[in-house]
């Protein structure tokens, strides 16, 4: 028991401090949080970016996406995939307006906001590196139980990490509910996605 509290905690530890910093993935969870006058309008970011790092946490406990990552066409294509899909969402993002007090939807409807959720997950490079490089490797230490203890805790945090991001979203966004404060959170937020795309292009060049 004490063992697979230990695995567990780890695995909160190493999770949380690799979900933490500011990235495209949580800015955009935040993002669509603070736009929307709903929090179930939120939704389908927040589990498609929970199940995306479930699948990513999944594949690098069990070893496959080391496997993925050491064939060099794929690793440059994933690469170019993530630059493109960040440059376009970063003009959407840029362009888009905050929802209305009328409820009526938001800039992201469910389906983009599941696509552009699950592009920033799975096709960014660094991301998945992350995890295979830490969330991975640490897996190899435990065995049997202990390793699914350490996987779910991992996953468990980033799927209660995601929630949370968009309900603070949210909350801030009804604290500023004007236009022109919404719109700086999509600025900022597009800023970030440009930034993060034009770094890919460099370490892919």
């Amino acid at each position: 028991m004490n063992s697979m509290l230990t695995a567990s905690f780890h695995g909160f530890i190493l999770a949380f401090g690799l979900i933490l910093p500011l990235g495209v993935q949580n800015v955009f969870v935040f993002n669509q949080g603070a736009l929307h006058t709903k929090y179930r309008r939120a939704l389908p970011v927040v589990l498609t970016a929970s199940l995306s790092d479930t699948l990513l946490i999944t594949l690098a406990v069990l070893g496959v996406s080391v496997l993925v990552l050491q064939i060099a066409w794929l690793y440059q294509g994933l690469v170019a995939a993530g630059i493109i899909f960040l440059f376009y969402m970063g003009c959407v993002t840029w362009k888009s307006k905050p929802a209305q007090s009328s409820d009526q939807g938001a800039a992201f409807p469910p389906k983009k906001q599941i696509i552009f959720a699950a592009s920033v997950s799975l096709l960014n490079p660094h991301a998945i590196m992350d995890t295979v490089g830490v969330i991975g490797t640490s897996s190899i230490t435990y065995a049997g139980v202990e390793k699914i203890a350490f996987a779910f805790a991992c996953i468990a945090t980033s799927w209660v990490w995601f929630f949370s991001l968009a309900y603070v979203g949210r909350s801030i966004g009804r604290l500023g509910q004007s236009a022109g404060f919404l719109k700086v959170i999509n600025k900022i937020s597009a800023v970030i996605m440009w930034g993060t795309a034009i770094y890919l292009l460099i370490s892919l060049l």
